[in-house]
């Protein structure tokens, strides 16, 4: 008898991979996926808890999935992921559709779940949130065939004062280097051109491998250039303890890395980021990003910021702006602060008003918004490697959309090109000039790789 399997991945990509395991363990049982969850006998739901807004929207999704239990064919429904490490007792309590919760750590058992699910049983499944996938385990790709992520570690061992993840995936543990060559040499076989590497900090990928206590991510870089049929390598979450000058020549010198660099700094005050807990002062951080921005082809630089941090003032804010407005980041995303239960800077008293935080929000985004139009704007007439992701026909046009080597999947703008040829496929990689420049995206014109 036929199975059909709904999902939902709720947060970041790192959940994803997760999501992704556990679609390739309910396939080789013989779920076929459906993306009509009324239709879905077991419906899973993967979640995230890093702030207010991911576990509202977290919970708000597991109890529209719940509602299928009553008027569509689901038989169970299944919630895995950080808001299930966090708040299991909870959610088993107070929403009783729940017949599964899975631990960050236990991904794998998915099968038991379900045995316990046709016995007519609820059950949770938190295990050893040491536990981290690897190249043996089936994976079911949802992310377009040409492009995929490699969680390369687990964990995080920064207790940043802000952030639960510690708590709800435990200590950073990477996973080893000839597993990640082998998982992606496998996908390569299966189509992938584009790697991103993620972990919750990449840079300090195999710390805990190395006899040093050194990272090793260049050595895995190397490694991983050398994989035949790989074209792009990416790097998400590259903290600055670790960001070593090998590493910025590495970026800038070798063609199958993208000049890229996601650098989460979350504020830029010596206060604020002590009381954050981020082991980089101001002085660190400006050095680090000088040398970027010093270097002869351009990198491009993506950061992440937090707004109305316990006890930031106006000041502190103010001086955050002039080090947006100075830098002149290419992407960034702004979050304004979530008090988070178990946290140390959630306990503390001199919370910032939601409105301030909201006024604050929108004053950077504003700042930044002008920013990356300048960028932009002065990418026009420069020469880029594009991928194609997808074509629209449209009164006798083709109009291919996709992204440059310097914007990465889900988090930046596009490229558009017009008049596209008859023969561009979807994971084209593509010679592309800069036509025009705007706030987000830019659109091209496709250019002969001898030119």
């Amino acid at each position: 008898m036929e199975k059909k399997l709904g999902y939902i991945s709720l947060g970041c990509a790192k959940n994803l991979v997760d999501t992704e395991v556990m679609l390739g363990l309910l396939k080789e049982d013989g779920y076929e996926i459906t993306e009509d969850l009324s239709t879905a006998d077991l419906i899973i739901i993967n979640t995230c808890t890093f702030i207010e807004k991911a576990k509202e929207e977290s919970i708000n999704t597991i109890l529209e999935a719940a509602q299928y239990k009553q008027i569509g064919a689901c038989k169970g429904l299944i919630v895995a992921g950080c808001l299930s490490q966090q708040y299991q007792d909870e959610l088993f309590k107070e929403i009783p559709e729940i017949d599964a919760l899975i631990g960050t750590g236990a991904w794998n058992r998915i099968m038991d779940a379900l045995d316990s699910i046709d016995k007519g049983n609820r059950i949770s499944i938190m295990d050893d949130m040491t536990n981290i996938y690897d190249e043996r385990m089936p994976r079911m790709q949802t992310t377009p065939r040409y492009s995929a992520y490699i969680k390369i570690a687990e964990g995080c061992n920064n207790g940043c004062t802000f952030c639960i993840i510690p708590k709800v995936r435990g200590a950073f543990r990477s996973r080893t280097m000839e597993s990640i060559l082998a998982e992606a040499k496998r996908l390569v076989s299966m189509g992938v051109k584009e790697i991103v590497l993620i972990a919750q900090d990449t840079t300090s990928y195999g710390i805990d491998l190395s006899a040093d206590g050194q990272p090793l991510l260049t050595d895995l870089l190397k490694a991983l250039t050398k994989v035949e049929g790989i074209e792009w390598i990416r790097m998400l979450y590259l903290y600055p303890t670790y960001f070593s000058d090998e590493l910025l020549n590495l970026i800038v010198h070798e063609p199958k890395i993208a000049n890229y660099v996601d650098i989460p700094l979350q504020h830029i005050n010596d206060e604020i980021l002590k009381d954050m807990n981020r082991r980089d002062s101001r002085s660190d951080i400006e050095t680090l990003l000088k040398k970027i921005r010093a270097v002869s082809d351009h990198v491009t630089l993506r950061t992440s910021i937090i707004v109305g941090f316990p006890g930031e003032t106006d000041q502190q804010f103010e001086e955050l702006c002039l080090f947006v407005r100075d830098i002149k980041f290419d992407n960034m995303g702004v979050f304004t602060y979530s008090q988070e239960e178990g946290t140390i800077a959630g306990a503390r008293k001199d919370q910032v008003p939601e409105a301030v935080k909201e006024e604050r929000y929108h004053t950077l985004m504003a700042i930044q918004a002008a920013i990356s139009e300048e960028n932009n704007r002065d990418l026009e007439g420069t020469i880029h490697q594009a991928m194609v992701e997808e074509i629209e026909e449209e009164a006798g046009q083709r109009l291919a959309k996709g992204r440059l080597m310097c914007q990465a999947p889900d988090v930046d703008g596009n490229m558009f090109l017009e008049n596209a040829r008859p023969d561009l496929s979807e994971g084209d990689i593509i010679r592309v000039e800069v036509e025009q420049g705007f706030a987000y995206d830019v659109v091209v014109n496709e250019i002969d790789w001898d030119d």
